[in-house]
């Protein structure tokens, strides 16, 4: 049997910070503005007004190339702006990705729960993306004749194709040229678009480019064997989230799963599914699970009916975040209660079946489950 592939650099103890650009552009009407104003009415959900003038104060704003530490500077019109965000700890996530498939086109990885696949919020470098950037760089440095016997392909990142939840584990695939993304993207978007308009109980295999297939741990006892969800999903305000957090809710976008039962657990009161999704909302399964009365065992957020649990009984673990202080240079501390990027619940990415871009093949990627979702006699 042949041995699985494996890639991953461990992660360094800090990663590179960040830098933030900006152009004052103002209204013709519009009055100047003073730096202080600038960043704490535009960014409220980055910092607090206090926490911008500690900002400044440090020396991380630079107006036109020239650090500035006076908050009541008026910043001209065409200003260029940089928020230099100091290196941080990023909390401790895996870093080793096993290889699923690969060839010229595609590369099919096994992401373990807890890694991040894009960055964003406190993880900017402990990401998917990131591992893969450093394994093609490698890989570019291994090249006999240099950058110019190098494909145009070859130059262009790896990178996602979709996403998969913090918490969620399997099958992730990522394009290594921009044709390949261009057309799974497109497949995945028109298999969403035809499952939003069409709520028929025949949702046909044979005729969608790609189908993603999950197991999952719900709680309780699902009684029927197979359950259709079609619960819409929508953003609804809520604190210490940007923008809102996705929830089950009337007036949200046509969201369909289809839910089989593979092992009832009279014991435990939990049932082994696997879960279908016919569109791709963010924490879809989470949400229409916990719809419909059984929420991921584990989900430190969702609840029964598909809305987040009430913030004030809502309690988190503080595994990741014990040694991390988001407000040394003037952030936010992290919230007490859940938000969506939170793990402790068991979500896998099983198999992953698609049209490939390039040779037309009909291709099926598994990711071998964790052993508490594992089917009977698997």
């Amino acid at each position: 049997m042949e041995q699985a592939a494996w890639f991953g650099i461990p992660w360094p103890e800090f990663n590179h910070g960040l830098i933030y650009t900006d152009t004052v552009k103002y209204a013709t009407s519009a009055s100047p503005q003073s730096l202080l104003d600038f960043y704490s009415l535009r960014y409220k959900e980055s910092a607090s007004k206090q926490g911008w003038l500690q900002r400044i104060r440090n020396g991380q704003i630079h107006v036109d190339g020239n650090v500035i530490v006076t908050s009541d500077s008026i910043l001209r019109n065409g200003a260029c702006l940089e928020y230099v965000r100091h290196p941080w700890r990023e909390p401790e996530v895996p870093f080793r990705l096993q290889i699923l498939f690969e060839d010229d086109h595609l590369v099919a990885v096994n992401k373990p729960s807890g890694l991040q696949v894009l960055p964003g919020g406190l993880f900017q470098q402990r990401t998917v993306l990131t591992q893969l950037q450093w394994r093609s760089d490698s890989s570019d440095k291994q090249a006999t004749h240099g950058i110019a016997a190098l494909q145009e392909k070859d130059l262009w990142k790896p990178s996602p194709v979709h996403r998969l939840g913090r918490g969620t584990s399997g099958v992730l695939l990522c394009a290594k040229s921009p044709a390949a993304k261009s057309q799974i993207a497109a497949d995945l978007a028109a298999g969403t678009s035809a499952s939003s308009r069409s709520r028929c109980e025949d949702d046909s295999e044979a005729e969608r480019r790609i189908t993603k297939t999950y197991r999952a741990l719900a709680s309780g006892i699902i009684p029927t064997d197979e359950v259709v969800v079609n619960q819409p999903i929508g953003k609804v305000r809520y604190a210490g989230v940007a923008g809102g957090l996705y929830m089950a809710c009337a007036g949200g976008k046509p969201s369909r799963s289809r839910v089989t039962v593979l092992r009832r657990n009279l014991i435990d009161n939990q049932s082994l599914v696997e879960v279908q999704i016919f569109t791709g909302r963010p924490h879809q399964i989470r949400i229409h699970l916990a719809a419909i009365g059984h929420p991921l065992v584990g989900d430190p957020l969702y609840m029964a009916g598909g809305q987040p649990r009430p913030l004030s009984t809502t309690a988190i673990s503080r595994n990741l975040e014990e040694d991390l202080d988001p407000a040394d240079d003037g952030g936010y501390q992290r919230p007490s209660f859940a938000l969506p990027g939170d793990t402790g619940y068991l979500l896998h990415a099983w198999h992953l079946s698609f049209i490939h871009p390039v040779t037309t093949e009909r291709m099926n990627i598994v990711a071998p489950p964790p052993p508490q979702l594992c089917a009977p006699h698997e």
